[in-house]
């Protein structure tokens, strides 16, 4: 058994590992995104529209796993970028959808070379970073059945 000493030290905290890489993801990220005038949350938002085209503000939050108070500032400012619009339902007042602006689909050329640009930085071969993309997936959704 590792004594508390061990099991403490900050080199072994798996939390931290994952930490240190997501504060090195940003900052790897930031002058690129910095370029097509968002931050990381936006393009976060942006990616999952390029995907979906329109979602609702719930969808686009359970996506990004993020909640109300921070998605209604960070939709508030790519909308008056002119990326995006939101528009309540006429079927059901409480929903609102978010679809992208011709100017917010055009962004999305100029993201495309993002990924590929990371993946160089990362070091890692295409199928090494589908394998932690795996097993990260693969933590999430254990720590969030925990969480039940």
């Amino acid at each position: 058994m590792s004594s508390p000493d061990e099991v403490l030290r900050l080199d072994n905290q798996v939390c931290f590992a994952l930490h240190a890489a997501s504060r090195a993801f940003d900052a790897t990220y930031r002058p690129m995104l910095r370029d097509l005038g968002l931050t990381y949350p936006q393009y976060l938002a942006m990616l999952a529209l390029w995907e979906h085209g329109t979602l609702t503000v719930k969808e686009l939050g359970l996506a990004l796993r993020l909640d109300s108070g921070t998605l209604s500032p960070l939709l508030k400012r790519l909308e008056t970028a002119d990326l995006v619009r939101r528009e309540r339902s006429s079927e059901d007042e409480r929903s609102v959808t978010v679809s992208l602006t011709a100017p917010g689909l055009a962004l999305k050329r100029k993201a495309a070379a993002i990924p590929h640009r990371i993946l160089g930085a990362t070091g890692l071969s295409a199928q090494e970073l589908k394998d932690l993309r795996r097993s990260l997936d693969e933590l999430t959704a254990a720590l969030d059945a925990a969480q039940v």
